[in-house]
């Protein structure tokens, strides 16, 4: 067998290793008693629950994919910086996605309703090509 796919087995074995650790941590020391994990929650659930009832939904849409587009940014920039080691989510909420929280409700929906605010006021500053 090729040394570099020995290499990246030996990679992919330390990486199964180190997501067992934390699920081992997530349990052993109860995260789910704490109130880090109840806040998270809270910052998962609460914005939805507020975005349901704040959104037009005459430009649902709009909004809506708006929003994707801030998730899956948001999403892509969380992996990069935790796998780089910048930071981490000692209180996840479900352990192999440690920033679900965040990078799914909290930081979407505030973009989503700041967006929803400035199409409102007409504050978006839109460009006339001639």
């Amino acid at each position: 067998m090729d040394i570099r796919i020995e290499q990246f087995d030996k990679i992919v074995k330390m990486i199964e290793g180190a997501q067992a650790a934390l699920n081992k941590y997530f349990f052993d020391y109860r995260i789910f008693t704490t109130f880090e994990y109840w806040l998270m929650i809270f910052f998962l659930i609460a914005p939805l629950v507020l975005l349901y009832f704040k959104i037009d939904k005459s430009k649902l849409f709009e909004i809506c994919f708006y929003g994707y587009n801030i998730h899956v940014l948001f999403g892509y920039i969380d992996l990069y910086g935790r796998n780089l080691g910048y930071w981490n989510y000692p209180f996840p909420v479900f352990p192999p996605i440690p920033g679900l929280s965040l990078d799914t409700s909290l930081v979407p929906v505030t973009f989503m309703l700041v967006y929803q605010w400035t199409i409102k006021r007409k504050k978006i500053i839109t460009s006339t090509v001639y």
